[in-house]
């Protein structure tokens, strides 16, 4: 049963990442390449990668809402969201219950020290399966240098970065990024 299938597998990933949504990608995107590679292709979880990040809502929730459309529909949706919300929230309620108990803890504070190389590592993983996939497509080759629209991706992500540390607002930088994008592609790249 597929809402079965959407909630446990959205469980898991929720219940078992730490770090937010980046550090959940790498793990949605082999879940969904070896249960539903057939349906949804890297390209287009790749595309919903883009639009979740200018969507209202955390990542995670976007995508586990996509994904959940794209298998079942709004029951889907909702299965797979109720998924990986789910973990969060209850971890959240003992954390709450017990804070004041082991907020000065040697082994909570050794633990969450730890976690985060794990996080960080978990981030770049998925920020290198996103740059792989959108510059590299056929792999790594002299010939994705030849093309013109490579250079386009390369200038787009430099003027991006370029605003970022320039303390240019974030809106500014979804409308520019947003008017980027669809002027590459009626460019045809």
């Amino acid at each position: 049963m597929i809402y079965l299938e959407l909630f446990w597998t959205f469980l898991t990933i929720g219940a078992l990442t730490f770090g937010g949504g980046y550090a959940m990608l790498p793990l949605i995107q082999e879940q969904v390449a070896l249960r539903w590679g057939d349906v949804i292709s890297a390209e287009s979880m790749i595309n919903f990668v883009a639009v979740s990040e200018s969507t209202p809502g955390p990542f995670a929730i976007n995508m586990a809402t996509y994904v959940g459309s794209v298998m079942g529909g709004p029951f889907g949706s909702f299965c797979a969201t109720l998924g990986v919300v789910l973990p969060s929230f209850v971890i959240i309620l003992i954390v709450a219950k017990c804070y004041d108990k082991f907020k000065e803890s040697r082994i909570v504070k050794g633990c969450m020290s730890g976690l985060k190389p794990a996080v960080v590592g978990l981030i770049a993983n998925a920020v290198l399966g996103v740059l792989m996939t959108v510059f590299f497509p056929a792999g790594i080759s002299l010939a994705v240098f030849t093309q013109v629209s490579f250079y386009i991706y390369v200038g787009i992500f430099a003027v991006m970065l370029l605003l970022a540390f320039k303390k240019v607002h974030p809106i500014i930088i979804v409308c520019l990024s947003a008017v980027a994008g669809i002027a590459v592609g009626y460019l045809g790249f």
